[in-house]
């Protein structure tokens, strides 16, 4: 016999052998579901200290939504504006500072370009505008779970946020500790 019955793998999912090409050794995925629990957390985190503020009146008056064939509309408008922004800057500035936001800090997600290198301050602010379409209340749910889908079924388990701007999330232990974010 020429060729032994056996071959031998490289350990690991198809994600990862999908990304291996680029990315540096022993790198790892983070589960779908540790990416879901994450941005709930941080919107869960804003959202709180928003009505907290307010006292609840900032979240009362943008979900008045019958206020939006009066001349009220504008007032409604701009508490929409400014829920957008809100989150922008924090997905933004908890990127530029931690490397990831409080909620992928918490599950231990670290964001990555596709070769295990950190990202650059300029990539953060387009990171997290991407990630602001999904606290737009109600179509921003239904823009997740197509997203979830999408994720789940691509075969390097990369979400549409990160194979737009050229990163992985991964599991924080994985990687060099260098690159894992939030040792500034």
């Amino acid at each position: 016999m020429s060729g032994s019955p056996l071959t031998m793998h490289n350990p690991g999912t198809l994600a990862q052998a999908a990304v291996a090409a680029t990315a540096p050794e022993g790198m790892l995925i983070a589960p779908l579901w540790k990416r879901i629990v994450a941005i709930g957390l941080d919107i869960f985190l804003l959202t709180l200290i928003v009505s907290l503020l307010t006292q609840n009146k900032f979240y009362g008056v943008m979900m008045k939504l019958d206020l939006l064939v009066t001349k009220d509309v504008l007032w409604i408008i701009l508490h929409w504006v400014i829920h957008i922004v809100l989150y922008w800057l924090y997905f933004k500035y908890t990127g530029r500072s931690y490397g990831r936001s409080l909620g992928q800090r918490a599950m231990r997600i670290a964001i990555v370009h596709d070769d295990g290198t950190l990202l650059g301050e300029a990539h953060w602010g387009k990171r997290g505008f991407h990630k602001t379409r999904y606290v737009i209340p109600i179509l921003g749910q239904l823009i997740g779970l197509i997203d979830i889908f999408r994720t789940w079924r691509h075969e390097t388990k990369r979400s549409p946020i990160d194979l737009r701007n050229h990163t992985v999330a991964a599991v924080d232990w994985s990687l060099p500790i260098t690159t894992r974010g939030g040792l500034k």
